[in-house]
């Protein structure tokens, strides 16, 4: 990875600030402090930081060990993102989780005492949940105080247990509404606790929306290194080849195994009304005639004009912003609004 970064740091540009370095997907944290720091002070040799940078560590509660977030803390850490999806034990066994209820209060309660920054993953829509049991994994979450949480619909990945258990009709999943019901009670209470509702499946305190998160989905420029890993300069998107000993052959090789995909302007349009939505800033068609031309703006006015009539869509000023009612289904709304050619 360290030899990765190198060969492509230059796709990054020279005069761009960095401001988040983000270890995640995978599990970062089976990593050691010592290896960490490498790639932390990698990355701060070879470019431009901005003062306020975010270094975030996605963390599993079974891999937390003596001394562990202490170093972390110590090269440079700021920030956990903490991989808690329930704090039921019937619920992470479900999900085939390595790590049970215990193990997740006990790392919370160390990363309280050493983080000011951190944030909580949690699944909702579990086969086994209703919505008071949800409402005590909020609450739970709540006793914490992370100034931060990720919530995501759980989706059944194909070739896994939970899948086998399903088709077989050993494991009902939760009926539509009643997922609405969860994510509508998630909604409602973190906003009543202070969380910015900033982004489908995020919410922060003021102040601590992720710097990661918020790039991806305003559509800024990122580089990602590692097997499986995806990049972006604004034009092309790029993604490693996930098989590792593939991967380990191209850097070696100085030839990293990747593949690129560059994006005309239907494709950049499309991206910026399923980023945008999903956002509390909404899509603007003031940037739209900017970036895209008039004949996008007009077909964005009239292709949502069903969906306004509905109340599914309104506008705040010249911005297309999804209603409080319909944020469960906005992929969808994004996805009616797609241009397939123009």
């Amino acid at each position: 990875m360290l030899s990765e970064l190198e060969l492509r740091k230059s796709e990054l540009s020279k005069t761009e600030l960095v401001n988040s370095i983000y270890f995640g997907g995978g599990t970062p944290s089976l990593l050691s402090t010592v290896e960490i720091k490498m790639m932390i002070d990698a990355v701060k040799a070879k470019f431009s930081l901005a003062s306020n940078l975010e270094i975030t560590l996605e963390m599993n509660p079974d891999d937390d060990r003596p001394d562990y977030l202490k170093e972390l803390k110590e090269i440079g850490v700021n920030r956990l993102s903490v991989g808690v999806q329930s704090f039921f034990d019937d619920e992470l066994k479900l999900m085939n989780r390595a790590h049970d209820a215990e193990e997740v209060f006990l790392l919370l309660n160390k990363i309280k005492e050493l983080f000011d920054n951190f944030s909580l993953d949690l699944i909702y829509g579990m086969p086994l949940s209703d919505l008071d049991k949800w409402k005590k994994n909020i609450e739970i979450a709540l006793s914490f105080q992370p100034n931060h949480i990720s919530s995501y619909a759980l989706t059944i990945e194909p070739k896994t247990v939970l899948s086998h258990q399903v088709k077989n009709k050993e494991v009902k999943i939760l009926d539509e509404d009643k997922v609405l019901d969860q994510f509508n009670f998630l909604m409602n209470r973190l906003e009543e606790e202070g969380y910015e509702h900033y982004e489908l499946s995020s919410f922060g305190k003021p102040g601590y929306q992720s710097v990661n998160n918020t790039a991806y989905w305003s559509g800024e420029s990122y580089l990602g290194i590692g097997p499986s890993a995806h990049s972006f300069d604004g034009v092309t998107r790029s993604w490693n080849i996930s098989n590792n000993s593939k991967y380990i052959k191209g850097i070696s090789s100085s030839k990293p195994i990747l593949e690129r995909e560059v994006l005309n302007e239907i494709d950049l349009y499309n991206e910026y009304l399923m980023t945008g939505l999903r956002t509390n800033k909404g899509v603007s068609l003031g940037y739209i005639e900017k970036k895209f031309g008039l004949r996008f703006k007009k077909l964005l006015e009239k292709e949502s004009q069903n969906h306004i009539a509905t109340q599914m869509l309104y506008w705040d000023g010249d911005v297309l912003k999804v209603s409080r009612k319909a944020k469960f289904l906005v992929d969808g709304l994004a996805s009616d609004l797609f241009i397939l050619n123009i």
